[in-house]
């Protein structure tokens, strides 16, 4: 029965509703709650993605750049770690996408989530022929209508609060724009500045059929982000998540929001020295363009696996001056539904 780990503790009203407010999202997701955590590249692998399937919430493998051959064995070593149901996140710019899809159907993954972009020709029928369901990034509602029309399963809204790439309008803007038009067509998961149960009860009853976390797992003990890393997560506050600039108009950057540091001021020199070899004509656009990406990659690495928070890209969403402790995956979900509850009773 959907929820009845918290059910089975409580029979209040406000948990009721909530149980039925959540509903259409578990249902989709297969999992107790409507909570999927946002796929972060290095933090959202095996040990963290199996933590919040085991929760009863719905874990997402980040495959970022991995080959397929590493995708491969990912999912393996978090099937070995969960029974329940997970997804996997993949890039729609990965040169190997379609092999990647191919992975999935291997493993039989129920849930595909494009991000980055529009998805390349075929992917999404790719996706539904091997029986899954397809979740694209909207962050604007003419994509979102997009979306729907080209046969999507589910939208994820994500707005400029959420750590990582993002884009320029704020969550709740978005909320209000997508979730009256297309709520009713198919399920919508809000995502972007999210740290507390309140305002995932708020978007629930705005028409949400759940929601997606990512800054609020980062701090989880399962997490195999490096202390380091987390340490720098619980001194921040909101206003130290700051988006980047983009230097050159003639290289376009997705901004990304992280904490600021030396990092964000050698991405700035690095822009600089990308535009100068388009000057020169020694790379072309596509070459420049992998360039920053690659910069980016390289540089998460460094502060959550090895730790350089100085250098390293902390990317973070604003919510993060509300992750105050480390605590277990599990805590993290029954405070927010605590929270949630307690923001329906009221």
């Amino acid at each position: 029965m959907l929820l009845n780990r918290w059910q089975s503790k409580r029979y209040s009203p406000s948990m009721t509703k909530l149980a039925h407010l959540m509903k259409r999202g578990a249902e989709f997701l297969g999992c107790e709650v409507a909570i999927m955590c946002g796929a972060m590249s290095w933090v959202s692998e095996r040990n963290l993605v199996s933590a919040i399937s085991n929760a009863g919430g719905f874990g997402v493998i980040a495959c970022g750049a991995m080959t397929p051959e590493l995708l491969d064995a990912e999912i393996a070593a978090t099937k070995a770690l969960t029974t329940r149901p997970f997804g996997v996140n993949l890039i729609t710019m990965h040169p190997q996408i379609m092999e990647l899809i191919t992975v999935c159907a291997k493993h039989k993954v129920g849930h595909i989530v494009l991000a980055g972009g529009l998805p390349p020709k075929g992917s999404i029928e790719a996706i539904k022929e091997a029986g899954a369901k397809v979740l694209c990034f909207a962050p604007a509602l003419t994509l979102a209508k997009k979306f729907a029309r080209s046969g999507v399963d589910a939208l994820i809204i994500e707005g400029s609060e959420a750590g990582g790439h993002i884009g320029p309008v704020s969550t709740s803007v978005l909320a209000q724009e997508i979730l009256p038009e297309l709520g009713d067509q198919l399920p919508i998961f809000v995502a972007g500045g999210i740290g507390r149960g309140g305002l995932m009860a708020s978007y629930l009853e705005m028409g949400a059929a759940g929601v997606q976390l990512g800054t609020r797992f980062v701090c989880a003990h399962e997490s195999i982000a490096h202390p380091n890393f987390k340490q720098a997560f619980l001194r921040a506050n909101a206003r130290d998540a700051v988006a980047s600039v983009q230097i050159d108009p003639r290289l376009p950057v997705i901004p990304v929001r992280a904490l600021k540091n030396k990092g964000t001021e050698e991405f700035t020199r690095k822009q600089i020295e990308v535009a100068g070899k388009l000057d020169r004509g020694e790379i072309d656009m596509e070459a420049a363009q992998l360039e920053i990406e690659t910069y980016w990659a390289g540089a998460l690495r460094r502060a959550v696996i090895d730790g350089d928070v100085e250098y390293g890209s902390v990317m973070a969403g604003q919510s993060v001056g509300m992750v105050h402790v480390e605590r277990p995956v599990a805590d993290i979900i029954a405070k927010l539904m605590r929270e949630a509850e307690e923001a329906l009773a009221r």
